[in-house]
């Protein structure tokens, strides 16, 4: 268990390199990644329907040339489903060249925390998986669960949908679309 956060920011870890993370919400819980793994952030925009897709993808988009999926997190979660405002988003988030977005309620802030500010702990959150859970950030009067993102990447069903973005890319570059 790490130091309350105040603690650490009086005695600040020599050598240790703040974390940034970028905190949104789902279903009214607050979770985050870190800042390197998002690679933008975009309005919903138009989705394309995958046929016989898991309930949790919404569907493809092109972002520039890449096609990748986009997630529903709550659908996956079995979180309360909430109607997308103004403030909805996608998360955009790369891991190991594979991109995904993330359909989330709202994006809340850019974090800088020193690590020892992360309590290591993979508890569950309500109907979040304690897997998908790498930690959290307890801060006055609020709870930050640090999303595992690497673990997005082994959803069942979700390979097969992400091989497209190599058919589709080659596919533009040799039509010149």
């Amino acid at each position: 268990m790490g130091a309350p956060l105040t603690e650490v920011n009086q005695n600040p870890a020599k050598g240790k390199t703040d974390i940034q993370l970028v905190v949104f919400t789902l279903a009214g819980c607050e979770l985050a990644v870190e800042i390197h793994e998002v690679r933008e952030i975009i309005r919903a925009a138009e989705i394309t329907m995958m046929p016989k897709a898991p309930k949790y993808v919404e569907g493809i988009i092109n972002l520039r040339g890449r096609i990748f999926p986009v997630l529903d997190l709550r659908k996956r979660f079995e979180m309360p489903m909430v109607d997308r405002t103004s403030e909805s988003r996608i998360l955009v988030v790369e891991k190991k060249d594979q991109m995904v977005g993330l359909f989330v309620d709202k994006v809340v802030e850019v974090l800088k925390v020193p690590p020892t500010a992360i309590e290591r702990d993979s508890r569950g959150l309500l109907t979040i998986e304690k897997e998908f859970i790498l930690g959290f950030l307890s801060m006055p009067e609020r709870l930050i669960a640090l999303f595992h993102l690497e673990k997005i990447f082994t959803f069942e069903g979700l390979k097969s949908i992400q091989d497209l973005d190599t058919v589709k890319s080659e596919e533009v570059k040799n039509h010149g679309h």
